[in-house]
C-alpha cells in the first residue's frame, strides 16, 4: 500500500530532513508501521467475520451484509498530522491519528448496528477507547453512523503491539447517504452545494425513518413466524 507514495512524499524539503540515512530510516519505519495496522485490520476482520457467522448459526440470519476497509493514504496521513500541528515521523501517526486503519461494517438493521458493536467491543482482547453515536445523535447535515475507536493486539515474532483501529458500524441506506454526500463534499467543481446540502439532509431524514420502519417490519415478521 503505498510505499512509492510515502517515498515521494519524504523527498520533498518540508517533510523530512535531508541527510539520505534519515529518510531512509524513516521510510523503513512507515513500511513497518503500514504491516502493523494491516494486521490489526485483519485481526478486527476477523473477529467480525466470526461474529457474524456464530449469529447466523443462532437465527439463520447475517446481521452484516458485508465489510470494507482501508489504510489511510500517505499523503492523507501527513495533511492530518500538519493541519493538527504535530511532527511527521512514526510516532506522531501512532500517538495522534485514530484513522489511519479504518473498517466499515454495513449491517442490515439499525438493531443489528448495536448488537455487533456491543458483542465487538465485549471481547476481552479488544479495548475500547471511544464510542460515537451519530445515529441517535446525527451530525447537522443528516450523517448518521456508529463509530468505535478500538485497539487491538497484534503479534509478531518479537513483539506484540496495541494498535488503534476505526471502526464505523452502519445500515446499507446510511452507508449508500454517506457515500453520496462524500462525492459532494470533494468534488471541487461544485460551487453552490447549499441547495444540494439541503436534499441530502431530508434523504438522511427520510433513510432514518425508512430504517426504523424496516427494522419494525422485520420485528412483525419474526414475531409471526415464532
Amino acid at each position: 500500500m503505498g510505499n512509492s507514495d510515502f517515498q515521494r512524499m519524504v523527498l520533498t524539503e518540508t517533510v523530512l530532513p535531508k541527510e539520505p540515512e534519515e529518510i531512509f530510516k524513516q521510510i523503513e519505519n512507515f513500511k513497518e508501521l503500514m504491516l502493523t495496522y494491516n494486521s490489526a485490520i485483519r485481526e478486527v476482520t476477523t473477529k467480525l467475520e466470526i461474529l457474524n457467522d456464530e449469529l447466523s448459526l443462532d437465527d439463520g440470519k447475517n446481521p452484516i451484509q458485508f465489510i470494507k476497509s482501508r489504510v489511510k493514504k500517505p499523503l492523507s496521513i501527513v495533511d492530518k498530522l500538519q493541519r493538527l500541528g504535530k511532527e511527521i515521523n512514526v510516532e506522531s501517526i501512532m500517538g495522534s491519528l485514530n484513522d489511519v486503519a479504518g473498517i466499515r461494517v454495513i449491517a442490515s438493521f439499525v438493531d443489528d448496528v448495536y448488537k455487533i458493536a456491543d458483542m465487538l467491543v465485549k471481547q476481552d482482547d479488544i479495548f475500547l477507547v471511544e464510542a460515537k453515536d451519530y445515529i441517535k445523535n446525527p451530525k447537522p447535515n443528516g450523517y448518521r453512523s456508529y463509530h468505535l475507536i478500538i485497539e487491538v493486539p497484534v503479534f509478531f515474532s518479537q513483539k506484540k503491539q496495541w494498535i488503534r483501529v476505526e471502526v464505523q458500524i452502519r445500515t446499507v441506506a446510511m452507508d449508500f447517504w454517506a457515500s453520496l454526500e462524500h462525492q459532494v463534499k470533494y468534488k471541487k467543481e461544485l460551487k453552490d452545494t447549499k441547495e444540494i446540502e439541503r436534499e441530502l439532509k431530508e434523504c438522511a431524514d427520510t433513510i432514518a425513518a425508512t430504517d426504523v420502519q424496516m427494522m419494525n417490519i422485520r420485528n412483525k415478521i419474526d414475531d409471526i413466524i415464532l
